[in-house]
């Protein structure tokens, strides 16, 4: 009986280096495809002598791949170990591989955004910021120290956790491990997507569904204003306590739109977005798709 092929934790090191440039040549094809298959190379090398196998294992890693360049580290794990499972002689196939990776990566997409630029980088950046403001040059020192250690070690441990979980994957490729992992990550992912869709999705319409004179006690008197600064004092309070400034009042579709259902379109496009991929409709094609109606819509005054 061959003796087992087992990556070694410097093997699992070297992945883990390497899949710092997660990012190195992303593309609007496939995304982060070439960074994962160039961090993924040197177990490949180990777990694969026969160089035919080598060339059809980095194919299946050139598959489409996108998330969060950090939290993809547990994704690499349960992949080294599928591999590893794989080159022993365990029953697992491409589109089981391919299927993990798309399982988790999905989820896990939405978890790093909050966690790291919004969270820890923010918090990092203000320490540094609080130092560098007094003249000393431990501040972008400790920004920089604090973030790198912080970045790599949570990729170093995450990828160990995957690569211990995916030999337990990998034991019960019926789907009943995995099936728990993927529904956790996928509640957890939808819970912050959906937060994150008003937040960064923005729809505005524009075209007026009425306007409406104003009522003369609820418009600025601009005739009091004489150039002093008590005057725009006045000014400014009457704003501030709610008076317009103009004599109508316009009621876009937009308002109507906000007044019944706050975020509405942001969450329909998202979908209809969510749908054209599931078509294997091009990202490039969705990508131009939307800058073709966004222009056409500003130069017919509808958005």
């Amino acid at each position: 009986m061959a003796e087992k092929i087992v990556l070694s934790k410097k093997d699992r090191m070297a992945v883990c280096w390497r899949h710092q440039f997660l990012q190195g040549s992303w593309n609007y094809e496939r995304m982060q495809n070439g960074g994962w298959c160039y961090s993924i190379i040197p177990a490949i090398k180990k777990l694969y002598p026969n160089k035919e196998d080598q060339i059809a294992a980095l194919k299946r890693h050139m598959e489409f791949y996108n998330t969060h360049p950090y939290v993809s580290s547990p994704v690499m794990g349960v992949t080294l170990a599928m591999e590893e499972e794989r080159a022993n002689g365990a029953p697992i196939d491409d589109v089981a591989i391919q299927g993990v990776k798309v399982g988790m990566m999905g989820p896990l997409a939405g978890v790093g955004d909050p966690a790291f630029w919004f969270t820890m980088r923010p918090i990092l950046g203000a320490l540094g910021a609080s130092f560098a403001m007094s003249g000393n040059i431990l501040g972008p020192i400790l920004f920089f120290v604090l973030w790198n250690v912080i970045r790599y070690g949570f990729m170093w441990y995450t990828q160990e956790f995957g690569y211990k979980v995916g030999t337990s994957i990998t034991q019960d490729l019926s789907g009943g491990l995995l099936g728990k992992i993927t529904q956790g990550a996928s509640i957890l992912g939808m819970f912050v997507i959906g937060a994150l869709v008003q937040r960064w999705v923005s729809i505005t319409l524009t075209p007026v569904v009425s306007t409406v004179a104003n009522d003369e006690v609820n418009i600025i008197d601009f005739s009091t204003f004489d150039g002093s600064g008590e005057s725009l004092r006045d000014i400014l309070v009457q704003y501030d306590g709610g008076k317009s400034l103009y004599d109508t009042r316009s009621t876009t579709l937009q308002d109507n739109l906000n007044s019944l259902t706050p975020g509405l379109l942001a969450v329909c496009l998202t979908l209809f977005i969510c749908w054209l991929l599931k078509k294997n409709v091009s990202p490039i094609v969705i990508i131009i798709g939307l800058f073709i109606v966004g222009i056409i819509g500003v130069l017919c005054n509808f958005m």
